[in-house]
């Protein structure tokens, strides 16, 4: 069996989890957020006063043995998102390179000729610790984790100086330069 798939899903106090056949909604201090259920996997309280869910699948087909694990930290991800939320770090390094959030939104300057606005999605929150630091936070990870990717995007670490915006903890690899020749 598998070994994520078999653990059960704590749901903490001050959340509240719904199961509507194949939906699972789960509302918190953080937000409220749903998930569809794949066909084969099975959602259900292990015992009505225990507040934990159980995820089960029919058979030990390969196809429902991967679909179990991911369910289960699928239902997981949800109920910590609800609860606690999520957040991503990330780092800008570059002389005169700077993040500001304002206006429910994020105003980047990366040295191009014009600054970048970037307005928050729904759900989503911004942080500017520092000018050098942009925390991205909100309920949904995939979420988080996609928009964390767009703002990195807009200007990636290159690898001769490092500049350029990258996850904290991030390494980046860094090549030598040309060598002047005489």
């Amino acid at each position: 069996m598998s070994r994520i798939g078999k653990m059960p899903v704590p749901v903490p106090s001050g959340v509240s989890v719904t199961l509507d056949g194949r939906r699972m909604a789960a509302k918190g201090p953080h937000g409220e957020l749903q998930l569809q259920v794949a066909p084969p996997i099975a959602v259900r309280w292990r015992a009505p006063e225990d507040k934990t869910l159980v995820v089960t699948r029919p058979s030990d087909e390969k196809a429902h043995k991967a679909l179990h694990g991911l369910m289960r930290s699928l239902i997981a991800n949800v109920i910590q998102g609800v609860s606690e939320g999520f957040s991503k770090t990330l780092e800008i390094v570059g002389v005169g390179y700077r993040a500001d959030a304002k206006d429910g939104g994020l105003h980047l300057r990366l040295g191009f000729s014009h600054p970048i606005d970037f307005p928050a999605p729904e759900g989503i929150t911004f942080e500017t610790p520092s000018q050098t630091t942009i925390v991205v936070r909100g309920a949904d990870k995939q979420q988080v984790g996609h928009v964390a990717a767009v703002i990195r995007a807009f200007r990636p670490p290159e690898p001769y100086k490092g500049k350029g915006i990258r996850y904290r903890g991030e390494q980046v690899r860094r090549k030598a330069g040309k060598t002047a020749g005489t």
